[in-house]
């Protein structure tokens, strides 16, 4: 293979002068990544051709705070689209086998025959290499835990939806699946808001459950039982026929401080006249 060369070039000079075979052999090198390179680009507006020649002059040139930030940088971009990590340390070592190629061909054109000069340069850019992948991996954990963690957050405050109507009055309605994973949330945010909003009737609406396993009908008559213990009454609304077979069934009862309403119109009636 011919490079474009001349002795005033410096190695990152000769990458640039020979970017075209620089990006022609880092495809070559990333097999799985070359067919992923627009969709990647598509979904994180992440450029990794472009990117690697960023990371190639960091990295050669020791330029370690902008290599640091620029993981950084990656890390953020690619937890946020949930991007395969296996496309990334792949893309990462055709990167550093791309550079040797390279630094070998420099080499032979310089006449660069210094062994020392050799092993020092050789510390330097796989040092760098996996400095970045280092910093690229922990900051993609961190921020993903905290995406996991917002996230999470976000679903149990619209899993367990309590609106205040009035200043002591306010409205529970659940919708969907219940498991005891949502019902142990479900008690601990009652419970919580009821000290915090000073409820005293919550209107817990169950038209929109379809069914209910018996652990999950024992932990609601626990959540209805600590709200009482904490002044607060219940009404409950829009049970289906089929839940209050099971709840019969299995021997339930509401306690005498709970009040059952056909449907969440009536409780509104109700508590806002």
């Amino acid at each position: 293979m011919e490079y474009t060369y001349n002795e005033a070039l410096n190695l990152r000079e000769f990458i640039e002068a020979n970017h075209l075979e620089f990006e022609r052999t880092l495809l070559s090198e990333a097999v799985n990544v070359k067919d992923k390179i627009n969709e990647i680009l598509a979904i994180g507006n992440i450029d990794l051709v472009n990117n690697a020649h960023t990371l190639s002059f960091y990295i050669i040139e020791g330029k370690e705070e902008e290599l640091s930030a620029f993981a950084k940088q990656e890390g953020i971009a690619w937890a946020t689209h949930s991007i395969d990590l296996t496309f990334k340390l792949e893309w990462i070592q055709a990167i550093r086998r791309t550079l040797w190629s390279f630094i070998q061909a420099f080499q032979e054109y310089s006449n660069g025959s210094n062994i020392n000069d050799f092993f020092d340069l050789e510390r330097q850019i796989n040092n760098h290499v996996d400095r970045f992948l280092n910093t690229f991996f922990i900051k993609y954990s961190t921020y993903k835990d905290s995406l996991l963690k917002a996230h999470r957050e976000l679903v149990e405050k619209l899993s367990v939806p309590i609106i205040p109507i009035t200043p002591s009055v306010s409205i529970l309605p659940l919708i969907g699946a219940m498991d005891s994973l949502r019902m142990s949330v479900l008690q601990e945010k009652v419970l919580t808001e009821i000290g915090l909003l000073r409820i005293q009737t919550l209107i817990m609406d169950l038209s929109g459950i379809a069914d209910m396993e018996p652990d999950v009908i024992d932990q609601l008559m626990k959540v209805i039982d600590g709200g009482s213990m904490m002044g607060c009454s219940t009404v409950i609304t829009g049970l289906r026929p089929d839940v209050v077979r099971k709840i019969v069934s299995l021997g339930f009862s509401f306690d005498q401080n709970t009040i059952t309403l056909g449907t969440l119109q009536k409780a509104l009636k109700k508590y806002f006249r």
